[in-house]
């Protein structure tokens, strides 16, 4: 019986990992479009910039959602500190 609970456990590894990088991301994501909205209401002429600075640091948050992805399709662990 207990040994059923640890393999549960071990399945539930990857999803949960990944489970956690994906709202790591999502959490990002939505303070980038946060501060970006509140740029833009702020000083509506710089609208470009901050489109552009705000799409790059999207794009970085979600990377941490790509690379939580890889590791549990790949089968990886993240390494641990010794």
């Amino acid at each position: 019986m207990p040994f059923e609970f640890i393999y549960l456990l071990a399945e539930l590894h990857g999803n949960l990992s990944f489970g956690i990088a994906a709202a790591g991301a999502g959490i990002g994501i939505g303070f980038v479009g946060l501060g970006a909205a509140q740029a833009v209401g702020r000083n509506p002429g710089a609208f470009g910039s901050v489109l552009t600075i705000s799409l790059i640091c999207m794009a970085l948050a979600e990377a941490i959602a790509i690379f939580g992805l890889i590791f549990v399709l790949t089968g990886l662990d993240i390494p641990k500190a010794e």
